[in-house]
């Protein structure tokens, strides 16, 4: 026990509560800058298994902020690199690589067996679909998301509100770190939070931060947070997976031509805008599936789609593997 001497001795914490972080495990979606803080303080902590998805390769402009990964691991496998330097951190740890994309498909089976959800891919669709699963399993879902010089953390889900309860609407606009850029202290720190907040819903100690958004400004060097306990669920559309489009349904592909060959022969190109009074519905009885690259786009399009019509509005996210933060 000496490895874990200095948390055992942390007053609540304990050997009872090291006992239980040898024998949970962690689904941690995403193995880039915020999942590097991540995997290093769970795995140094003592959690017994880490299952690592991402689908990506280490590039080197991932480097500033990715801090698990060194200059001879670009163009591996980032779930693959993690699980290495994993290895030399902790060999009680069990490090399972899944060098695979999270979607509906896959969800059910990553999830099953794990004790806590950790959403590190900073992806909008990803967001939701984990939010979704973790719902309905009881799950918590400790989510974390940074671009620029901003970001927050938060445990949804598990018996605290959903996502869906705290962001039913989109923001105006939804950045990425290819186009606002990212530092790489501000994706430490938020990871770093994001960490101990999955620790201490493994290990059991009080209080809990379930329902609970730390939010950090590295301008301005402040941390802020709320409690979102009392947000009530709302529905709002779910990802499916573009496999599980049939022939019958009202299916839309809002990307452009030069985005990628359309989700389905019957499928019509169209964009949000043409969704008004006297634009293509669907006829009764059929289902909606709107598709674009992120899920973004089949969002706005759902919102204006449902003041129209009535029925059921799917989205699919055809293949966001956008660079994490």
């Amino acid at each position: 026990m000496n490895r874990y001497a200095r948390q055992i001795a942390v007053p609540g914490f304990g050997a009872t509560a090291q006992e239980r972080l040898g024998r949970a495990t962690a689904l941690v979606v995403g193995a880039g800058g915020l999942a590097a803080p991540v995997l290093q303080y769970l795995a140094g902590a003592g959690v017994g298994r880490l299952r690592i998805v991402d689908p990506d390769r280490v590039e080197e402009s991932n480097l500033h902020r990715q801090t698990l990964f060194r200059h001879a691991d670009i163009g591996h496998p980032k779930a693959e690199a993690a699980a290495r330097a994993l290895g030399n951190l902790n060999l009680e740890t069990v490090a399972e690589p899944v060098v695979a994309a999270l979607d509906p498909g896959n969800v059910d089976a990553l999830v099953s067996g794990v004790d806590v959800v950790l959403d590190c891919a900073d992806s909008f669709a990803i967001s939701y679909i984990l939010s979704d699963i973790c719902l309905s399993a009881g799950l918590p879902l400790v989510s974390a998301s940074v671009i620029g010089t901003e970001g927050y953390a938060g445990v949804f889900c598990g018996g605290a509100p959903s996502l869906r309860a705290v962001f039913p609407e989109l923001p105006p606009r939804l950045g990425s770190c290819a186009e606002d850029g990212v530092l790489g202290p501000v994706v430490g720190v938020v990871g770093a939070v994001q960490a101990q907040m999955a620790l201490t819903l493994l290990a059991g100690m009080e209080p809990a931060p379930l329902g609970r958004i730390v939010s950090y400004d590295g301008r301005a060097q402040r941390f802020g947070g709320f409690s979102f306990l009392g947000a009530e669920e709302v529905a709002g559309p779910v990802f499916i997976h573009a496999d599980d489009i049939s022939a019958n349904d009202f299916t839309v592909d809002l990307r452009a031509e030069h985005e990628g060959r359309i989700v389905r022969p019957e499928a019509l190109r169209l964009t949000a805008a043409d969704f008004v009074a006297d634009g293509p519905l669907p006829q009764a009885g059929q289902r909606a599936v709107l598709c674009c690259r992120s899920g973004q786009r089949a969002w706005v399009a759902a919102e204006r789609l449902a003041a129209l019509w009535p029925g059921e509005i799917v989205l699919v996210a055809l293949g966001d593997h956008r660079e994490q933060p």
